[in-house]
């Protein structure tokens, strides 16, 4: 079975409208699919009532940004009850944060000489979550940079004006909130977060300590290496094992819909757990 339980629209850092994720996502042969954008389920929620294709199945899901110790992680919540009030609480609270976060890049910027960024950046988002990228924009169109590149290297980056942190709430928080929900909690590229195997380890004890169920075992595509060394860990914490592209835009052959392959048999898929 083809699936793809991570996936981004226009609704968080995505390219694509949530109609034209999906329709992308049939036309590459996926059967089940989840719509997972960064701390909101408004590209699901606009989807959901319009997708009456059987051959495609549509899962809720959601991208939650979150912290163990100072790392930022992230951790993937799958047939997640979208209704249930404390999610709701909890995606409310992170998009206060996000917001937060974009109003001190631009008054940063402003003290800088750059003043206009934040109405700026919020005009050209829209409804689309406000991120660094619509920053870069904003710092070329007036002319203070001449590309995003640039924007990023001096202004932006890591260690920059504009490197803002938000203040996400710790890991057992947002995973108590997709249990609460009925979802399941999977811990999303584990190999993204560059850690050791000790340190990585220690966070997958953690994380099913706190109620976390899964590992995302393949991410896009990814050496066969990596996907062993990760199906071997949800067997060792006794995790189920879930499977995404992390689409975000066309043009990404590593990160096409569908194209991630399957799990080794050795693992529990995600979805034999779903309630």
């Amino acid at each position: 079975m083809n699936i793809d339980f991570h996936s981004h629209t226009t609704a968080s850092d995505g390219a694509l409208t949530p109609m034209d994720v999906l329709l992308r996502a049939r036309e590459q042969g996926v059967e089940m699919m989840a719509i997972t954008d960064h701390d909101t389920v408004s590209g699901y929620q606009s989807v959901r009532e319009q997708w009456q294709d059987d051959t495609m199945q549509l899962i809720a899901g959601v991208e939650l940004s979150c912290l163990w110790g100072r790392r930022l992680i992230h951790v993937v919540g799958l047939n997640i009850n979208i209704d249930n009030q404390l999610l709701q609480q909890g995606l409310a609270e992170q998009q206060q944060s996000r917001l937060d976060r974009a109003v001190l890049i631009g008054d940063k910027l402003a003290k800088q000489g750059f003043e206009g960024g934040y109405a700026f950046v919020a005009q050209l988002a829209g409804d689309s979550q406000i991120g660094r990228p619509h920053f870069a924009q904003f710092l070329v169109e007036r002319g203070h940079v001449s590309s995003e590149k640039e924007a990023f290297k001096r202004y932006l980056g890591a260690g920059k004006i504009g490197d803002v942190k938000s203040s996400w709430p710790e890991m057992a928080k947002v995973i108590q909130w997709i249990n609460d929900s009925g979802g399941v909690a999977v811990l999303a590229h584990p190999l993204h977060y560059k850690m050791t195997a000790t340190k990585l380890r220690a966070l997958v004890t953690d994380f099913k300590a706190q109620g976390g169920a899964a590992i995302e075992v393949i991410s896009g595509k990814q050496p066969k290496d990596r996907t062993q060394y990760l199906a071997q860990l949800t067997e060792q914490f006794d995790l189920a094992a879930s499977i995404g592209s992390d689409f975000h835009r066309p043009g990404m052959p590593w990160n096409e819909l569908g194209q991630a392959g399957v799990l080794p048999k050795s693992c529990q898929p995600v979805w034999s757990v779903f309630k």
